[in-house]
């Protein structure tokens, strides 16, 4: 699944493409990919000139004066800017049609994607209830502290828990805990700040690193280029099992938290 870096990396660079240009049209060739896709769409965002193309967690704003479309890639769709004539390819399922002639166009082969609506002045029901961008001053070790006060679930789950903060994924929580030197099975409520504060600044460092490498690229993911990531050449531990840890030399362990593979350094987290 696309996380906060491939997310953000197919943000940057979309947006110098799409902003400021008018939307010509909209084409949905489904009517619904994981939710509905809004009746309406072409109507509300026909002329609308687009201002900004933001983030936030996974989700893809495209903001427009009335409001806002917002995409999320599911667990292995692209956005790609092509120009309009650019033949269909299997699972294109919707294009946002700009006035230069060019599309945005959405491709999405198991159809776990979205492309909702959220009006100007409102907050959609997904975006609701989101903790703080982990690139931000918002989230730091001391606010992971207060936040595990009391939490008995694993430090795995709880950091990649949207509520507590977003955007830290599988593949990140792991390589940061990693780094951090914290099993990612010890209980949140029983971390010391200190340990907290170490944690943050790694998960900080692995995305805004990954984020400059262009993401992972594990399996689906496409950035908006076509050119693939490639800081999964250096993953230390995520999807090594087995493997020799690149500290220690050990074994890596493997399990399962939260229905997600979870994969650690017996010797050196703890």
């Amino acid at each position: 699944m696309p996380e906060l870096p491939e997310v953000e990396t197919t943000r940057r660079g979309l947006a110098p493409h799409v902003t400021g240009r008018h939307v010509h049209g909209v084409i949905a060739r489904r009517a619904t990919l994981r939710w509905p896709i809004p009746a309406d769409l072409h109507e509300v965002l026909v002329g609308q000139p687009v201002l900004a193309v933001r983030r936030r967690a996974k989700y893809l704003l495209i903001d427009v004066p009335s409001g806002s479309v917002i995409i999320h890639l599911g667990m292995s769709g692209s956005l790609r800017v092509l120009p309009g004539d650019t033949p269909l390819r299997t699972h294109d399922h919707v294009d946002i049609c700009l006035d230069n002639g060019h599309v945005l166009r959405l491709n999405d082969p198991r159809r776990f994607g979205a492309v909702l609506w959220q009006p100007a002045g409102t907050t959609h029901e997904l975006l609701a209830g989101l903790g703080p961008e982990p690139l931000t001053d918002a989230f730091d070790g001391d606010y992971l502290f207060e936040r595990s006060r009391g939490r008995k679930t694993a430090v795995k789950a709880f950091v990649m828990d949207q509520a507590v903060v977003v955007g830290v994924g599988n593949i990140y929580a792991a390589e940061s805990l990693y780094l951090a030197g914290i099993s990612p099975l010890r209980p949140a409520g029983g971390i010391s700040r200190a340990r907290y504060l170490r944690l943050a600044g790694h998960i900080k460092d692995v995305l805004a690193y990954s984020i400059e490498r262009g993401g992972t690229t594990l399996r689906d993911f496409i950035s908006p280029d076509g050119l693939p990531g490639y800081f999964e050449q250096e993953l230390l531990v995520y999807g090594r099992e087995g493997q020799p840890c690149k500290g220690c030399g050990r074994a890596l362990k493997h399990a399962t938290i939260g229905q997600r593979a979870t994969v650690w350094c017996g010797y050196c987290q703890r």
